[in-house]
């Protein structure tokens, strides 16, 4: 797609259907992981769509049969090694939350199998969330060796309350689509080959809905979200502090030698 949308170079984006803007998070082979580009678009697309008039919903959705296997350890390990990058990551990962939020237009996830960091965040954030029945959700931050910041202090407590909070996410449980409806994580859970069908039916609805009404609607909702403004900003700090410590260089480790970590 070209005009505002044409320099987006790990999202593939289209019309779905009329006003439905489709985003595609999209690395082919590496089940649609995060990389420096593809955490800064997922910071800056959400704006774009809610400048562009012609847009009514949005659909997210990950290439193929992931979501998102979370952020890839070359941007992890440039983190840990370089202050600039972690300051810029972070002010990215504070932006990805609050432009989703933020975006007047209904944001509709659709969640097929891994679902893990910046890609989960987009997923539980969105408006509506369509997952499959055996999606694989994880936050994914603990067992790297830092603290579960980006989006999980913001929005886990209000949608599946905080004992379950706290049990996934310091457990660092996987969580199937099925069990992320039941205590409450996503809106809708359905058969796996149903996803994006449901998905775009959905975010068509929206998109013929009253803007206006849905719009406002969201943003009073939201206020929720925001309430819990200093918690996501004293997590994510906390999360970009163990980037600097030694629990995230074992934590890599052990992912590039697929065995578990040996925490100290």
């Amino acid at each position: 797609m070209s005009g505002r949308y044409g320099a987006y170079e790990r999202l593939d984006i289209d019309w779905a259907a009329p006003g439905v803007l489709r985003v595609t998070i999209s690395t082919p082979g590496r089940l649609n992981a995060v990389d420096a580009a593809g955490h800064r678009e997922l910071a800056e697309i959400w704006r774009d769509a809610d400048a562009d008039d012609e847009v009514r919903a949005v659909l997210v959705r990950g290439a193929g049969t992931a979501f998102s296997a979370g952020g890839d350890l070359a941007m992890i390990e440039r983190m840990m090694d370089d202050h600039a990058a972690r300051r810029r990551i972070m002010r990215e990962a504070r932006d990805i939350v609050m432009n989703v939020l933020n975006c007047s237009k209904p944001v509709v996830s659709a969640v097929q199998g891994p679902a893990v960091g910046a890609g989960l965040a987009v997923a539980l954030l969105a408006d509506i969330s369509v997952v499959g029945r055996t999606a694989r959700i994880i936050d994914g931050h603990t067992r790297l060796g830092v603290a579960a910041g980006d989006h999980a202090a913001i929005v886990w407590p209000l949608l599946c309350g905080l004992a379950k909070a706290k049990y996934y996410l310091l457990l660092n449980e996987v969580m199937t689509g099925e069990e992320a409806e039941r205590i409450g994580l996503v809106s809708l859970c359905v058969e796996d080959a149903e996803v994006h069908e449901r998905a775009l039916e959905i975010a068509g609805r929206l998109a013929a809905g009253p803007a206006e009404a849905l719009s406002l609607t969201k943003h009073a909702l939201n206020n929720w979200l925001r309430l819990a403004g200093p918690t996501f900003e004293a997590s994510l700090a906390m999360e970009f502090l163990g980037f600097t410590g030694p629990d995230v260089r074992e934590g890599v480790a052990a992912l590039r030698e697929k065995r578990p970590p040996a925490f100290g």
